[in-house]
């Protein structure tokens, strides 16, 4: 499951993978924050996985990061804190931050809500 809600006071996108999560969850999402216009061009996103379960595979992969791209040509950047709580998904997270470079996209992994937070701070 995948939800998310704009945080006005922190200026913030906070999002919720909780339980299992499959790829077309991620990619229906990255496809709705494309698509919203009244989100800040440099959009912060903080990511609560800890409770997540990833239904997908290391090859799809290739498809969350296709979308995102797509998602990024409407936006000046995209800083994204995601928290995770399990070898698999912090694996998984790992290896998506270096397939995911891109000059306009900021992607860091953590393990409490105060770290991603504070790293989102320094944007």
């Amino acid at each position: 499951m995948v939800n998310s809600t704009f945080n006005n006071n922190l200026n913030i996108l906070e999002t919720q993978f909780k339980n299992e999560v499959y790829v077309k969850e991620i990619t229906d999402y990255i496809k709705a924050t494309k698509n919203n216009k009244t989100y800040p061009r440099t959009l912060k996103i903080l990511t609560d996985a800890s409770e997540a379960l990833y239904k997908f595979s290391v090859n799809d992969l290739n498809t969350i990061i296709s979308e995102n791209n797509k998602s990024l040509e409407k936006y000046d950047a995209i800083i994204d804190a995601i928290i995770i709580d399990s070898p698999q998904e912090a694996a998984l997270s790992i290896l998506y931050q270096e397939l995911a470079k891109n000059k306009k996209y900021y992607f860091n992994v953590f393990s409490t809500h105060e770290a991603a937070k504070n790293w989102l701070e320094e944007f």
